[in-house]
């Protein structure tokens, strides 16, 4: 505090932000694709393009979905559908099987169906498409979700931290937005950082603290354990009142109707038409049915459910009508968190501050390092090297802010070049989005130079680019076709990477040659450096 409360935030807004700065440019990253997750999975999925034209009842559509898992599961413990709605037009359905002995949970199987027929739709390549991705933002992979969350919670913690110290060290914020120095070193970094975190400052503060909001029973556990000592399920059962679920009979049953119960669903949610159903027990005197109601267009993320009685279709409860103030609040803050209540050209405005917030933590990034190489002027002039540490943080960067764009556009190659029909099919896609990750990130530290920089972001800018040629070469629902006579969803997905690419490749070329600032900053140390010399030299003769 020696030199001042301000001039003390910015030593710790320095070093909040470049420690995680990497793992928060891949959660940005991940967060900011999360937002049209439905429509990446289904442009990832081009067998089932034809189905968004199909018009079936939300009524159909479950009696098709229930008729099939009669058909392919009947011992199943439960099962599960998921209707289809304006963004995932396609119906699917999963199931849990009995446990085998000595198994602890059986795993889930799942099928995506038409919603017109109840068939499986033939030859759908398997694929995690967006949902790897909104996982990928907070439960990272090959490591354990718990230990994932734990690493993005911390990294979320440090990056509130740099936001609000980064607001009380810059006194001129507001003002410094509309300030930017072409061309001009470290200043021109500093004007950009300042930019972009004013330009999407509520949102960064919104999406930062929601985000630990979301997990905040991991972060903070004290206070229901002190309440259900420990007991994680009685929390679930008081939260989720639905989920109470009596053991099953062991007397066959009919399963009722499912119409009826979808029809007084929808006049009690006043025309709401449901999202999901539930079924417990399935073929069991004890069987009960859920149903959950769609996204509202509304802040909360919380979703009302009604829960039946499986074989005489009687009301036993219902749930989220009417909710107590904190878990209202804690709906609200989840829902901001995940952007549901959204309209499309909401959610493109949220996506639109996601890459603000990418742009953000590179600049910060990049400025740590521009500073840093600055010290070594003199060392370069003299033809020396710089020293590990800002080695390796010129690696990572380039590694971390070129190379994960090239791996996300791998993602997307991977998913046409693939064989339609293969096993593990999922895993090999993500398996390439490391690979090529990773081969940035040896490269990257291999040799760590404004050349590299040059040719990792021209790479992705050619990856994103060429998908919509691929995308026009494997599959009929291309931007030629869709952009006129189509889904605006197929056109939308191919404009967009189109434009990241163009963005990519432009920075790229811009980045031909040396710095000025550096090339004029070294030169200018070099002079006084022989300068300098020269005046030790004469120093004798004048004496």
């Amino acid at each position: 505090m020696k030199d001042g409360f301000r001039q003390s935030m910015a030593w710790l807004h320095t070093w909040s932000g470049l420690l995680v700065c990497w793992v928060l440019f891949l959660v940005f990253a991940g967060g900011t694709a999360s937002y049209f997750r439905d429509e990446i999975s289904l442009w990832m999925k081009p067998e089932l393009h034809a189905t968004i034209a199909a018009n079936v009842t939300p009524t159909r559509a479950a009696e098709n979905a229930l008729r099939a898992l009669q058909q392919k599961a009947p011992d199943a413990t439960r099962w599960f559908v998921t209707l289809p709605d304006d963004r995932a037009p396609t119906m699917r359905i999963a199931w849990q099987p009995p446990k085998a002995p000595g198994e602890k949970a059986a795993r889930f199987q799942n099928e995506i169906l038409d919603s017109a027929t109840g068939e499986k739709m033939a030859t759908v390549r398997e694929t995690r498409g967006g949902e790897f991705l909104y996982r990928l933002h907070y439960d990272l992979h090959y490591m354990p979700a718990l230990w994932a969350r734990w690493i993005v919670g911390f990294c979320a913690m440090f990056m509130l931290v740099a936001i609000i110290s980064g607001v009380i060290t810059h006194k001129r914020i507001f003002k410094d937005f509309f300030t930017f120095r072409r061309k001009k070193g470290q200043r021109s970094w500093l004007d950009a950082h300042n930019a972009l975190a004013v330009l999407a400052l509520p949102y960064h503060l919104m999406i930062t603290y929601t985000g630990l909001i979301t997990l905040m029973f991991l972060y903070m556990p004290a206070g229901y354990q002190a309440v259900y000592n420990g007991d994680q399920k009685a929390l679930i059962a008081d939260v989720f009142p639905s989920s109470k679920e009596t053991p099953a009979a062991g007397k066959p049953a009919s399963l009722t109707a499912i119409a009826p119960l979808l029809a007084q669903a929808a006049q009690h949610w006043n025309g709401g038409q449901a999202d999901r159903i539930t079924v417990n027990h399935p073929g069991d005197a004890n069987a009960t049915i859920v149903v959950t109601r769609q996204y509202e267009k509304r802040l909360s993320y919380l979703r009302p459910s009604m829960r039946f009685n499986g074989v005489n279709g009687a009301l036993i409860s219902s749930s989220g009508d009417e909710v107590n103030g904190a878990a209202e609040t804690r709906g609200v803050l989840y829902g901001l968190h995940m952007g549901h209540f959204s309209n499309p050209l909401l959610r493109m405005l949220f996506f639109i501050c996601g890459l603000a917030g990418c742009a953000m933590v590179a600049t910060g990034a990049l400025l740590w390092a521009v500073k840093k190489r600055q010290n070594y002027a003199k060392v370069l002039a003299n033809g020396g090297r710089i020293g590990f540490g800002l080695r390796l943080v010129d690696g990572m960067n380039i590694g971390t802010i070129a190379g994960l764009p090239i791996a996300f556009a791998t993602y997307f190659w991977a998913n046409r070049l693939l064989p339609v029909v293969m096993e593990n099919r999922p895993e090999t896609e993500i398996r390439y989005f490391f690979i090529a990750w990773a081969i940035a990130m040896i490269v990257a530290h291999v040799r760590p130079t404004r050349r590299m920089w040059q040719w990792q972001l021209g790479v992705g800018g050619f990856l994103f680019m060429a998908l919509p040629i691929l995308n026009a070469l494997t599959t009929d629902t291309h931007l030629g076709v869709t952009l006129f006579n189509g889904p605006l969803v197929y056109a939308g997905f191919d404009l967009i990477v189109l434009s990241l690419g163009c963005c990519l490749a432009y920075t790229s070329w811009k980045m031909r040659g040396k710095s000025p600032a550096i090339k004029a900053m070294v030169a200018k140390t070099a002079a006084q450096s022989v300068a300098s010399n020269n005046d030790k030299q004469a120093m004798p003769e004048a004496t």
